[in-house]
């Protein structure tokens, strides 16, 4: 079983930046697909950001598109999240995952988490 640690949540002021990473302990045959989810207080969690080892592919959740940076590094099994111009809207534990599909609507294995705090 491959095992995810996330790292780099923390608190930062609005427009802040802030970079997550993710280690995988493994890759395997079928986790073509690394990624970020998060969830907020009261809210279920939502899809953030994908990308595939194989293809290079990337894909973005609307809101974070162009203020958000995903990128890989293939022989570190890592990938990671550049967070620019943050507001508190992003504030939500940020979950890294891992899928066949680079909708990732579908998840073999997730991250305990890290947390972004955006202050206003």
């Amino acid at each position: 079983q491959v095992r995810l640690v996330e790292s780099g949540g923390g608190l930062v002021q609005t427009g802040g930046s802030l970079r997550l990473s993710c280690a995988a302990s493994a890759r395997t045959t079928y986790n073509y697909v690394m990624g970020w989810f998060r969830q907020a207080a009261g809210k279920e969690r939502e899809f953030v950001a994908a990308a595939s080892w194989t293809s290079g592919n990337t894909v973005y959740t609307d809101s974070v598109k162009g203020r958000f940076t995903i990128s890989r590094d293939n022989a570190k099994n890592a990938v990671y999240l550049q967070m620019n111009s943050l507001t508190p809207e992003d504030t939500a534990v940020y979950y890294c995952a891992t899928s066949r599909i680079l909708n990732m609507r579908s998840i073999d294995e997730w991250g305990k988490g890290t947390l972004v705090t955006v202050s206003s």
